[in-house]
């Protein structure tokens, strides 16, 4: 893979990263935000380096976090992280979504509202199916 710049954001829990990337005010920052109260931590806000796998801040945004109502905060943060999963922000995935793969990052791909209370929860899990921690008999991390 080669080194590309998204916009989005990323956070990870145990080296493990999640990649969020959707329209501006999709909620990619917010639910960096809420992710942390389930262990997370951020690793980009805003744009994301990724070279073979690995997600890093751009130096100059390393730590920086847009939380809208306070503006931009120096967090803790984790230099970089492997991905695992990537979540497309907008509209809702459907009930028993198939799987889906994204071919130029060579990730699982989770669709969801990010203004959904349950949000956070979903991408937790999410991860853990995208790390074989939990299996999914049917829906988006289904076995073929």
């Amino acid at each position: 893979m080669s080194a590309m710049q998204v916009h989005g954001s990323c956070a990870a829990r145990g080296g493990a990263g999640v990649l969020l990337v959707g329209p501006p005010g999709s909620g990619k920052s917010d639910l960096v935000l809420r992710l942390r109260v389930h262990g997370f931590g951020l690793v980009a806000d805003d744009r994301v380096d990724i070279l073979d796998g690995i997600a890093r801040p751009p130096a100059a945004l390393a730590g920086l976090l847009e939380v809208r109502g306070l503006g931009i905060l120096r967090l803790d943060h984790i230099p970089h992280a492997r991905l695992h999963l990537l979540v497309r922000l907008g509209a809702p995935g459907d009930r028993l979504p198939a799987p889906e793969h994204d071919a130029a990052l060579n990730l699982p791909v989770l669709r969801l509202d990010a203004a959904h209370p349950g949000a956070p929860d979903r991408i937790a899990l999410a991860l853990a199916c995208a790390l074989g921690e939990v299996v999914s008999p049917a829906g988006a991390f289904a076995s073929p």
